[in-house]
């Protein structure tokens, strides 16, 4: 017969399975479509939307070296997109407050307040969008997140450069521990006398490429004087760096100023433009069909759905000058899941430098060189990186071998509650 300490315990296990059960996704949907929600909710965003990826990287698909014999997929990839947005949005006026006091329990009013539309398709990406057709002819709200659209990518940008960087190296045509004056000659120099404050200390021919990609170059982040919101050129952009405080060279300080820097290398090594290298050595081989550098051109390509501030002004329309080789790319989610997959497959940099692009030692585990590390409650580390620029807030993390990715966006620039990105990791990966 059971004791009393039993009987009390069986209540209190039957609450918990149907606490359990009620916070579940529904069988068969991913969790993360229990969780994508919660963006608008708490996390006070007009809308948001993810795009997931799971299967080896495929003969079948743009990319080039060839893939190895035990990476070659027999599956096509499975593809998995959601989108969730405010209803009560219309087409002309932007979200009234969308960054209001967090509710005491957001979660409460989901079905309310948010209306979320989740596809799963297998096959390529194109046959994938022919499952969203409703999704894409809906013009119900200005916010609404199509999987065709195109969005500001922001810092993700960093990684695009960074494998430019580390092919060049490949290649023999740099390396990563030529100091910038080899390149840029007189870009940064040390001060002449004690009166003069141009560089802050820092010397170009001390201040190596290996230094800019990881962070620990000391550069100052040039953003912080702008905001974000001021177009420069990369010259410009250096120049204000240099009047700004620094940090300490080889300690770990993420800076924009570090990959304009590199941006202007790569034009000096190829005589392109980095938007012009990027695009040939990966946009092109890769079939990013909607990647594009867009120079100074302030409109997104069609289709594009609205961009706002946190605080709720429309910033649709932009001058990508304001962020350069640190944040100027345009793109789509199936792009960007295309490219990480491809990018930690091997598909775009020889063994060695992927390596080098991954090794987190120089900056204190933080970051390696145009990608960071996230470990999981799980156990599991995911590789990506994030991106932020007025209207837009997008985030990219794979497993190491790039099998599984997910991208995920908000048309917007602030999560209110920025724990949810771990949450949402979280469901899709450990799950």
């Amino acid at each position: 017969m059971p004791n009393p300490r039993t009987l009390l315990a069986i209540p209190l296990a039957v609450a918990l399975i149907g606490l359990t059960s009620a916070s579940a996704p529904p069988a068969g949907k991913p969790a993360t479509d229990a969780t994508l929600p919660l963006l608008v909710t708490r996390g006070k965003a007009p809308a948001a939307a993810l795009l997931a990826r799971e299967a080896p990287w495929s003969t079948t698909e743009p990319g080039a070296p060839a893939a190895q014999p035990d990476r070659q997929a027999a599956q096509r990839p499975l593809w998995h997109f959601a989108h969730v947005n405010q209803p009560t949005v219309d087409d002309t006026t932007p979200p009234a407050d969308i960054n209001p006091t967090p509710d005491t329990n957001p979660e409460s009013d989901i079905a309310t307040h948010t209306n979320a539309v989740s596809k799963t398709a297998t096959g390529s990406p194109s046959n994938a969008r022919n499952t969203d057709s409703d999704a894409e002819t809906d013009n119900g709200a200005a916010t609404r997140i199509r999987r065709t659209d195109h969005f500001r990518a922001g810092s993700i940008t960093k990684t695009f450069i960074a494998t430019v960087v580390l092919q060049l190296a490949a290649e023999h045509r740099l390396s990563l521990s030529d100091p910038v004056e080899r390149h840029l000659p007189g870009l940064i120099r040390a001060k002449d006398s004690e009166n003069d404050k141009s560089t802050n200390g820092l010397d170009g021919r001390t201040l190596t490429l290996r230094a800019l990609l990881t962070h620990t170059s000391g550069l100052a982040d040039y953003t912080s004087a702008t905001k974000g919101l001021v177009p420069l050129t990369p010259s410009e952009a250096v120049r204000t760096a240099l009047t700004l405080p620094t940090t300490a060279p080889g300690r770990w300080s993420y800076s924009n100023t570090n990959y304009v820097v590199l941006g202007m290398v790569i034009k000096q090594v190829t005589g392109r433009s980095y938007a012009a290298e990027t695009a040939r050595r990966i946009i092109t081989p890769l079939r990013l069909s909607g990647t594009s550098f867009p120079g100074t051109r302030s409109t997104l390509p069609s289709p594009h759905g609205r961009a706002y501030t946190h605080q709720g002004r429309d910033v649709t329309a932009l001058n990508p000058g304001v962020a350069g080789a640190a944040g100027e790319l345009i793109s789509t989610l199936t792009d960007l899941d295309r490219y990480y997959a491809a990018l930690l497959a091997g598909r775009l940099l020889p063994a060695p430098q992927l390596r080098q692009m991954l090794n987190t030692r120089a900056a204190e585990g933080h970051y390696g060189m145009g990608l960071y590390p996230q470990k999981l409650p799980c156990g599991t580390t995911v590789w990506g990186h994030n991106g932020r620029i007025p209207g837009s807030y997008v985030r990219t993390a794979a497993t190491r071998d790039g099998d599984r990715v997910l991208t995920f966006r908000v048309n917007t620039d602030e999560i209110a509650d920025p724990t949810l990105e771990r949450t949402l990791l979280t469901a899709e990966f450990c799950s």
